[in-house]
C-alpha cells in the first residue's frame, strides 16, 4: 500500500507541473495554425543544403510543435517545394528548439542549467547534420511514401524556387497537430488523401472569416488536448511505476555506467513516447540516479524518434527512410551525450 501512495504522489506532482505547458503549447501551436502562410518560409530560405538544414532547425524557435506535429508540418513543407535539407532539420529540431520547451526544461533543470543549454545546442546540430546527410539525396520521391511523392514537386535547379504544385496554391496552413479541421469541424487527417487535400486548398483557413477561424482554432486546441493529454497522463503513470516497482539499486546500477545509463535512456524515450513540451520534468525524475549524459539522451533523442512518432512518420516515409533516421539521429545522440558523460559530468 505505500508503494502505491508513492505513486499516486509521484504521478500527480509530475502531472500537475507539465499540464501548464502542455496547455500553453496546445495554444501557440493552434495559434499559429491558422495566422501563419508556410509558402513564405519556404521561399526565404537558402538553398545550400548545410545553411538550410540549419534554417529549418531554427524555424522550431517560431513555432512550439511538438513530436506529434512536427509530421504533419514537415509534410506541408516538402509539399510546398522546400528544400529536403530544410523539411527534415525542421521535423528533427522543431520538437526541442522552440520557446516553450525551453521553458518547460529550464523550470524542471534551473539547478542543471547546462542541461538545457546543452538540449538545445545538441538538437540543433543533430538536426542540422541529419538534414544535410539526407540533402545528398537530391529527389527524396523515392523514399516517400506514394501519396506524398505524388504531391511533392520535381526537383528545379538550386537557383529557382520550387513553385507549388498539385492545385495547393491556395492552401496558405502551416498545420501543427496530427489533425486539422475541415469544412464541417470534423478532423481532417493528413495521412494522404489527396481528394481531401485538394478540398483543403480550394477552402484555405486564411481567407475566411475571424470568427470562423476563432471557432477552428478553439476546436483544435481541444483536438490537440485529447491527443496530448492522454500521451502525457500515460508517460507520467510509466515514469511514477518505474520508479516504484524497479529496485533502486538496479536503477543506481544501470543509470550511473558511462555507457549503460545512455543506452537505457534512449530505449526508454523511444518507449514511452511522452511530449517534448513535458517530457523534462519526466527526465528529472530519474536526475538522483541517472548520468547527466543519459538524461540529455532521452531529451535529445526522444522528441526526435519514439514508437508514436514511428506511426505518423509511416504516413509520410517509407520504412527505409525512418530506418535512416533513426540510425543517425540515434549514432549523433550518443557520442554527443557520451563526450558529456566523459568529459563534462
Amino acid at each position: 500500500m505505500n508503494q502505491v501512495n508513492n505513486a499516486l504522489t509521484l504521478f500527480f506532482s509530475l502531472l500537475v507541473e507539465a499540464m501548464p505547458f502542455l496547455l500553453l503549447g496546445v495554444l501557440f501551436s493552434s495559434i499559429l495554425l491558422l495566422f501563419v502562410d508556410e509558402r513564405k518560409l519556404v521561399a526565404a530560405v537558402p538553398r545550400n543544403p548545410l545553411i538550410s538544414a540549419f534554417a529549418g532547425s531554427l524555424i522550431g524557435c517560431f513555432f512550439p510543435v511538438c513530436e506529434c506535429g512536427n509530421v504533419p508540418v514537415a509534410r506541408r513543407l516538402m509539399v510546398q517545394g522546400a528544400p529536403p535539407a530544410m523539411a527534415i532539420g525542421f521535423l528533427l529540431a522543431a520538437p526541442t528548439v522552440n520557446p516553450i520547451v525551453f521553458w518547460a526544461t529550464w523550470t524542471a533543470f534551473r539547478d542543471q542549467p547546462e542541461v538545457v543549454f546543452l538540449r538545445i545546442g545538441f538538437s540543433l546540430l543533430i538536426a542540422s547534420i541529419v538534414g544535410w546527410v539526407f540533402s545528398t539525396q537530391a529527389d527524396l520521391r523515392p523514399l516517400m511514401q506514394p501519396t506524398v511523392a505524388r504531391a511533392m514537386p520535381a526537383p528545379r535547379e538550386e537557383s529557382q524556387v520550387c513553385p507549388v504544385t498539385n492545385g495547393d496554391s491556395g492552401s496558405a496552413l502551416l498545420q501543427s497537430g496530427t489533425f486539422l479541421l475541415g469544412e464541417s469541424g470534423s478532423p481532417l487527417r493528413l495521412d494522404g488523401n489527396p481528394t481531401q487535400m485538394a478540398t483543403l486548398a480550394a477552402n484555405p483557413v486564411l481567407s475566411r472569416p475571424m470568427p470562423e477561424r476563432l471557432q477552428m482554432m478553439l476546436d483544435n486546441i481541444v483536438q490537440e488536448l485529447r491527443e496530448l493529454g492522454g500521451i502525457l497522463i500515460i508517460g507520467t503513470a510509466i515514469a511514477s511505476l518505474i520508479q516504484v516497482a524497479v529496485p533502486r539499486e538496479m536503477i543506481l546500477g544501470l543509470g550511473q555506467n558511462t555507457v549503460t545509463s545512455i543506452l537505457a535512456m534512449m530505449a526508454l524515450a523511444c518507449i514511452v513516447s511522452i511530449c517534448s513540451t513535458v517530457d523534462s520534468f519526466f527526465a528529472l525524475s530519474f536526475a538522483s540516479t541517472f548520468t547527466t549524459g543519459s538524461l540529455l539522451a532521452f531529451l535529445v533523442f526522444g522528441p526526435m524518434i519514439d514508437l508514436k512518432n514511428i506511426a505518423l512518420l509511416l504516413s509520410v516515409f517509407r520504412g527505409r527512410a525512418i530506418v535512416y533516421l533513426f540510425v543517425l539521429a540515434g549514432q549523433l545522440t550518443f557520442l554527443l551525450t557520451l563526450i558529456v558523460n566523459l568529459y563534462i559530468s
